[in-house]
């Protein structure tokens, strides 16, 4: 899989590099919610809330008003915590799992016309690099340096790599609403596949998703 993203984003960057226009970049400010949730990782699992924001660059590809480049560099909280509704009287359903990331997107966003006001949709790799992790309320055996009897090390990994995919609407190309997922392809936890016990999601990779929605304002 990562292979394959690899090999379209290369192609995709070669075609895009003879076609953009970095005189005529727009740049931009961005803010807005995060959902974030780890998979295999934590038990009890549940959602955490966070935000996002930053900065973002509107590079037009081509002649027309339609396709564009879009770098960001962005805060972005992510993780997880232990409020699974099924698992309340659990050790660890108070936990928070909060990762605090610089993230780096760098989207294709095209919009359905060359209409001033028009619904767009984005995609494109995205580099996350962790800036701190907080763990609160975990269980005893949970730390972030490993636990030598149990195996337990919960350190979050310092580089992350997703694929982005997003929806919005853009008023008069300067105000913005969008709705992103971000697919997490990296190992979020590599130490927590080397806990003791027969679980069979010990083995898995521990992946990030994150959900979000947020408002952008374009300068002109």
């Amino acid at each position: 899989m990562k292979k394959l993203v690899t090999c379209a984003a290369l192609c995709a960057a070669a075609f895009v590099s003879a076609q953009i226009d970095l005189s005529s970049t727009r740049f931009g400010i961005t803010a807005g919610g995060t959902y974030s949730r780890v998979s295999h990782a934590h038990n009890p699992s549940g959602p955490l809330y966070g935000a996002y924001g930053g900065f973002l660059a509107l590079i037009p590809i081509g002649s027309n008003d339609q396709f564009y480049l879009q770098p960001e560099v962005e805060y972005l909280g992510a993780g997880e915590s232990g409020k699974d509704k099924d698992a309340k009287s659990m050790d660890g359903y108070n936990a928070v799992y909060a990762n605090n990331y610089i993230s780096v997107p760098i989207y294709f966003k095209g919009y359905f016309s060359e209409a001033e006001s028009e619904f767009f949709a984005l995609a494109g790799p995205k580099f996350n690099f962790l800036l701190s992790q907080k763990v609160t309320d975990a269980p005893l055996e949970y730390t972030v340096e490993g636990d030598p009897v149990t195996g337990v090390n919960g350190k979050a990994s310092s580089f992350n790599f997703a694929l982005g995919l997003g929806v919005g609407f853009s008023y008069k190309r300067q105000f913005e609403i969008t709705g992103r997922y971000d697919f997490g392809l990296s190992n979020t936890y590599k130490g927590l596949m080397s806990e003791a016990g027969g679980d069979p999601n010990i083995a898995k990779r521990k992946s990030e998703q994150v959900l979000s929605l947020g408002l952008s304002y374009i300068f002109q």
